[in-house]
């Protein structure tokens, strides 16, 4: 892989994977779009998580304060009267446990699905359904979720339905961020609510999923393209978080959908020509 081919992964890596449009579809779609130099699926898989890694670099920088809060409060079970009480958590402590709680699902389902998952999902067909469907879904999730709720309201039960979205996201082209905000949407979160949360989601995510590529890397993987690729999709992934809350607090998801739908046809048809 070139170092041009590196930063343009690491690019879409860093946009793709906070705004709802899929970041690995878009990374298998570029390499099968732009022809890029054909690697071992593995291999590709492992570069694919660096920079995941990248971008989960970007959550914990850009929501600092809110995990140091989350992690500062979520251990104060201990109430006024002596008594040790979940209930005795503020809302920020709280946070922290539904989070943890609302990742089991997607981590049982990834680690027990990797080799099909790396052998016969990651494939551009599939992308392109996944895309339309994701992107349709997405739409009338947002369209029609008239009552909103704030994060610092939300329920154990949400952010567990939100989580169970997340399995969803296993499969290229659904989009980690956009079944788990579209989850949100749902069931009655608002916007920018359900693009924080969906963030906050993420971020053990990315974590455990790199902790387990780091266990079949090489030293021959790890190249300067390599650790580029990491910082490239950390950089664009802070101005990508900053840009989103801003779009889906003022335009929606609308866009994003329609992006999806178009993106589908054009692999689709790319196919169809070659």
């Amino acid at each position: 892989m070139t170092m041009i081919q590196t930063i343009i992964l690491g690019i879409i890596q860093g946009i793709t994977e906070f705004f709802p449009i899929s970041s690995s579809g878009h990374l298998i779609a570029a390499r099968y779009l732009f022809n890029f130099g054909a690697t071992s699926a593995k291999a590709e898989l492992i570069f694919d998580i660096a920079l995941h890694f990248g971008t989960f670099l970007a959550i914990i920088i850009y929501f600092f304060n809110d995990f140091w809060t989350m992690v500062w409060e979520g251990f104060k079970f201990k109430g006024k009267d002596g008594k040790m009480s979940f209930k005795n958590l503020k809302q920020q402590g709280k946070l922290m446990w539904y989070i943890i709680g609302a990742c089991i699902p997607a981590g049982i389902v990834a680690i027990a699905l990797e080799d099909v998952i790396e052998k016969h999902i990651r494939k551009p067909l599939v992308v392109a359904i996944s895309m339309a469907v994701m992107g349709i879904i997405m739409w009338i999730a947002d369209k029609y979720s008239k009552k909103e709720k704030e994060i610092k309201n939300m329920t154990f039960k949400e952010a567990l339905g939100v989580g169970i979205g997340q399995v969803f996201a296993i499969i290229p082209g659904f989009s980690r961020s956009g079944t788990t905000m579209a989850a949100a949407r749902a069931m009655k979160i608002d916007r920018k609510s359900a693009a924080k949360f969906s963030f906050l989601l993420g971020a053990p995510v990315m974590f455990g999923a790199t902790v387990l590529a780091i266990m079949d890397l090489t030293k021959d993987m790890i190249t300067i393209e390599f650790v580029a690729g990491i910082l490239v999709s950390f950089v664009v992934g802070l101005i990508a978080i900053k840009a989103l809350m801003k779009i889906v607090e003022k335009i929606g998801f609308g866009i994003f959908a329609t992006y999806r739908v178009i993106l589908a046809l054009v692999i689709i048809i790319t196919m169809i020509i070659r």
